[in-house]
């Protein structure tokens, strides 16, 4: 679905069907002002919140759960310090079918007020006619409902089964994206390349554009974590390398990687000013460790949709032609430029540790050229 202004309410309103129940994956809560963007009609219906806090805010959350009966909570197993659940989804079950949302907004007021955000709404998915579905009935050309599945499965949760349950009983043949997500933990083997940069990589080996080579690699985010104190440590070694795979190979060329950060001048213009900051955490005691970083960055500019006073919250990154007219992907994610997000190859390359939760949706060209073309009959 491609709608460049929406809200949540919109999102939750009975014109996109007549909710069943929901499960809603997220870093931040405001459980009150959540309950408030569904539709009067749905405040009633079954809603998991899926989480990763931990001992006094935990407390907290359940306190605040505890006024609605309709609400569970399941909290994300997070085992490796430092570690957070930082992916943002919906699965919304509807009485005619499915539909999965992806993006990049906290469940607060300020993350859908005056920020920029990226949302991908799904296809209605219609349920299969099939008693006992598998993972590979009504799977997409993108794998998308197979690593959906696999991604939930990751949380070892009970709390999940009836939505694995749910997304089963679907037929996600229309999904034109390829699922890019984290899961905590140190991956070997055949799962080193199943999450992370490493899965990003193993998709546009398959997938990229062969002519992308020497096109730019564009990151935009909201968020700095510790890269390392050279470039080649991690952010111009095996990150960039991923994101710079064609079929061709894997490359390397720090002169084509440009990222994109929020100027403090884009903090103060901004809407809210300079409390807009509190969401864009960079820390000095990390940056001054890693000035190496300032010669690739690029200040935040939204001019063509009239956001550059809407201070980014989304997180995107793309594979950029010269002449700025092509790209070879896009992809629009929970994941910031950290470590903690994309992952870090240890052991002599042997296994990938994640610490963090991430989703998101990666957009090839090649996969919405009929649906365009649709577009214009």
């Amino acid at each position: 679905m491609y709608i460049f202004n929406f809200n949540q309410r919109q999102i939750l309103s009975p014109a996109m069907g007549e909710l069943e129940a929901s499960v809603q994956f997220n870093y931040c809560h405001d459980i009150s002002w959540l309950m408030r963007q569904y539709h009067p009609k749905f405040r009633s219906k079954p809603l998991l919140l899926v989480h990763g806090e931990k001992q006094d805010s935990k407390n907290a959350l359940h306190e605040e759960a505890s006024a609605y009966p309709n609400i569970r909570l399941c909290q994300a197993r997070l085992e490796i310090m430092y570690g957070t659940h930082h992916s943002k989804m919906m699965i919304l079950l509807y009485q005619d079918g499915l539909r999965v949302v992806i993006h990049t907004a906290n469940l607060v007021e300020s993350d859908w007020h005056q920020k920029s955000q990226g949302v991908w709404i799904s296809p209605l998915f219609p349920k299969l006619k099939h008693d006992t579905p598998t993972a590979q009935m009504g799977n997409s050309m993108t794998n998308f409902k197979v690593d959906l599945l696999e991604y939930i499965a990751a949380y070892k949760s009970k709390g999940l089964t009836q939505w694995q349950e749910h997304l089963l009983q679907h037929d996600m043949t229309e999904a034109r994206v390829y699922i890019i997500a984290s899961v905590p933990g140190r991956h070997q083997g055949e799962t080193k390349t199943k999450w992370g940069h490493m899965t990003f990589r193993k998709l546009l080996k398959e997938h990229a554009n062969t002519e992308a080579k020497n096109w730019s690699v564009v990151g935009q985010f909201s968020s700095v974590g510790s890269l390392g104190p050279d470039k080649n440590k991690w952010l111009c070694s095996e990150w960039l390398e991923s994101l710079s795979t064609t079929p061709k190979g894997t490359t390397s060329n720090p002169s084509l990687l440009k990222l994109i950060f929020p100027s403090v001048d884009n903090v103060r213009v901004s809407l809210e000013g300079y409390p807009a900051g509190s969401s864009i955490p960079y820390s000095s005691r990390t940056a001054v460790k890693q000035q190496y970083f300032n010669t690739f960055l690029h200040q935040w500019s939204s001019s063509v949709r009239g956001r550059s006073r809407a201070s980014p919250h989304i997180k995107t990154y793309a594979r950029v032609s010269p002449d700025q007219s092509k790209i070879s992907w896009f992809l629009v994610t929970s994941a910031n430029l950290s470590k903690a997000a994309w992952g870090a190859l240890e052991k002599k390359d042997t296994q990938l540790m994640i610490r963090s939760y991430e989703i998101g949706v990666l957009f090839l060209p090649k996969n919405f050229v009929c649906f365009f073309a649709n577009l214009l009959l």
